[in-house]
């Protein structure tokens, strides 16, 4: 569809608008490298993970700048917005509405001022024990509702609920504070997040929504899927482990055990979330779906000379051939 502007949307149908994805995450840690470009790449190789709006937050070690607004990511960045967006590391974020309307201030990476600096972070999955996140945030604050930071600005979502507990730590560290805090949540989330020195990705203890980890040629990128890595130049080193904190500075990267593991990941992501030529949990999103096919074909067999999938961002183009259960499903457009 277009929109006022002019812009286009990812709606076909004004109506119907369809299935929609989870959210895309994207973090770099590469001193010397086009940091804010590389996550360009990043969030646009993840696109099809959410299309409402895009953001990225670079930091130069000393002062982080965010840019963020409704539309796809081509359309919210262009040469000269990432050009004014320098730094060592960065984190983006592509957005579909899960927590929170679809707005341009529920739009992420978030922001929050902590003790020891700034705070952006970026989160794709859903937390189930928002209440009483917020309860332990009212009675951080006298039982009275933040006064400043994006849930005073009117950001709903759950992400923004996390950015203003950590915000208002009184811990050593935001690392300390992360460690805290992170056993609390319920329900899925990958996180990307950082402040003026250092990244940080987290994943739940159950590993619900894919998170990978994979090596430049002078650092480090966290991303939700490994197509991700594929635009950047990053070869995989392995999957962000359920329950693991990463951090990434000066010093390097580091591990921490924040819960331990109950991998329970979404099949979804096969079925339809993530990219065919996506890995996930070291399986081939798009042999997974050729084999589903097959097994379907086994169970409830019926007369066809082709077995076609509708059109849709999950299926490669293909020259068509006979199918049968002994062979690949056909793609055709």
């Amino acid at each position: 569809m277009i929109r006022p502007d002019g812009k286009l949307t990812h709606d076909l149908d004004p109506v119907d608008h369809g299935p929609k994805d989870a959210c895309g995450v994207f973090g770099v840690w590469a001193p010397g490298e086009d940091v804010a470009k590389l996550t360009y790449y990043g969030l646009y190789a993840i696109q099809h993970r959410g299309q409402e709006s895009a953001g990225i937050a670079t930091s130069n070690g000393k002062r982080i700048s965010v840019y963020k607004d409704m539309g796809l990511v081509s359309q919210v960045f262009d040469e000269a917005t990432l050009s004014s967006m320098p730094g060592d590391h960065a984190i983006g974020h592509a957005r579909y509405s899960t927590t929170g309307a679809s707005h341009w201030a529920n739009a992420q990476p978030t922001l929050g001022t902590t003790p020891h600096g700034t705070l952006c972070l970026a989160h794709n999955g859903n937390l189930t024990n928002s209440a009483d996140l917020y309860d332990r945030l009212l009675a951080k604050n006298g039982g009275k509702p933040p006064a400043f930071g994006e849930l005073a600005q009117g950001n709903t979502t759950d992400t923004a609920l996390v950015t203003a507990l950590l915000a208002e730590h009184d811990f050593a560290s935001l690392e300390e504070a992360v460690l805290d805090l992170l056993p609390t949540l319920r329900g899925a989330f990958c996180l990307t997040f950082m402040d003026e020195t250092t990244l940080y990705a987290a994943r739940d203890p159950q590993g619900v929504r894919p998170l990978v980890l994979g090596r430049l040629e002078r650092g480090w990128v966290v991303a939700s899927e490994t197509a991700a890595l594929d635009i950047v130049g990053a070869s995989f080193v392995r999957e962000v482990e359920p329950g693991e904190l990463i951090i990434i500075d000066e010093d390097g990267l580091r591990s921490q055990r924040f819960a331990p593991a109950q991998p329970a990941g979404c099949v979804f992501e096969f079925v339809y979330l993530a990219r065919p030529d996506t890995t996930i949990s070291g399986r081939s999103v798009y042999e997974s779906r050729v084999e589903m096919g097959r097994q379907l074909a086994r169970e409830h067999p019926v007369e066809a000379d082709l077995v076609m999938p509708t059109p849709s961002p999950v299926c490669p183009p293909r020259s068509v051939t006979r199918s049968s259960p002994a062979s690949p499903s056909a793609m055709a457009w």
